[in-house]
């Protein structure tokens, strides 16, 4: 069916509460600590309170599914990733425009395997965070109810999108939240990795990409990035940031299309493994 129009979709509502509450404050620092506690705790209250108030009702579930879907993007990124992908063959300023819904560097000056680049280190990077996270939460709230598991998955959402719009190093009022979100996607961003390697039939890629996995500043995406470089065998780069596998090209056309099929992949994995752990 699609994702719901922004004006009803909860994560947008979500960054239009964060960015009404991100505000200048003399005390940044304990005003950002006090939104990386209470905005996601909101957060999974408001997503899980109809669920528990649905309890029994068959609606519950098609509300908890339905509510679960927004926490997950896999669709959304693999569409976006391929249309940046396709354009950097055939129009360099939508690739540079589109992207920006991926990457936050500038991309004003880069070419297309440059543009290739970036895309597919977000699209590794965001099977972690955008994904495998809250599915992960809802899992584990799984084991003790629905509505408890859609808030988890909610809460884990809420603490990746605060990182996103305010978990900047020149802010610190975004300290709190990056710290948090650095903690809760520790496992998520190595079970990617994982499921990376499993999705490109290279389970021996984890091995070689512990060479380049901690050379990213954040201690969790360098580790699905540095997976699917290996899985490609391409060179991932960040000017002056990282530079994974080296000694390889930029993903070419094919290579960069090849990273999107398996990272679909892993995704649906992940699906089938919730499913399956939450079912028993």
């Amino acid at each position: 069916m699609g994702e719901p129009p922004e004006s009803i979709h909860p994560v947008a509502w979500l960054g239009r509460a964060i960015g009404w509450l991100d505000r200048p404050t003399d005390h940044p620092r304990f005003a950002g600590l006090l939104l990386a506690l209470w905005l996601p705790l909101g957060a999974a209250l408001a997503t899980a309170l109809p669920i528990w108030l649905l309890d029994g009702h068959w609606l519950a579930g098609i509300l908890a599914g339905g509510l679960l879907f927004t926490t997950v993007s896999l669709d959304m990124l693999c569409d976006l990733t391929t249309t940046v992908i396709e354009a950097t063959e055939t129009d360099l300023d939508r690739a540079r425009e589109r992207i920006i819904g991926l990457v936050g560097r500038d991309t004003d000056t880069l070419g297309p395997a440059a543009l290739r680049s970036g895309a597919v280190e977000s699209l590794a990077e965001n099977l972690a965070d955008g994904l495998l996270a809250p599915l992960l939460a809802f899992v584990l709230g799984s084991l003790v109810s629905l509505p408890v598991a859609v808030g988890a998955a909610a809460w884990v959402k809420a603490v990746n999108t605060l990182d996103s719009m305010v978990g900047y190093r020149d802010r610190q009022v975004g300290t709190a939240s990056a710290r948090l979100d650095d903690l809760v996607e520790w496992v998520p961003a190595r079970l990617s990795a994982l499921l990376i390697a499993l999705a490109a039939g290279k389970p021996g890629a984890l091995q070689t990409a512990r060479a380049w996995a901690r050379d990213p500043p954040s201690p969790n995406s360098g580790w699905p990035m540095a997976t699917l470089a290996a899985v490609l065998d391409v060179r991932l780069l960040k000017p002056e940031t990282y530079d994974l596998n080296p000694a390889a090209e930029l993903p070419s056309l094919g290579e960069a299309r090849q990273g999107v099929r398996i990272v679909r992949r892993a995704g649906l994995l992940a699906f089938a493994l919730a499913g399956v752990i939450a079912w028993f």
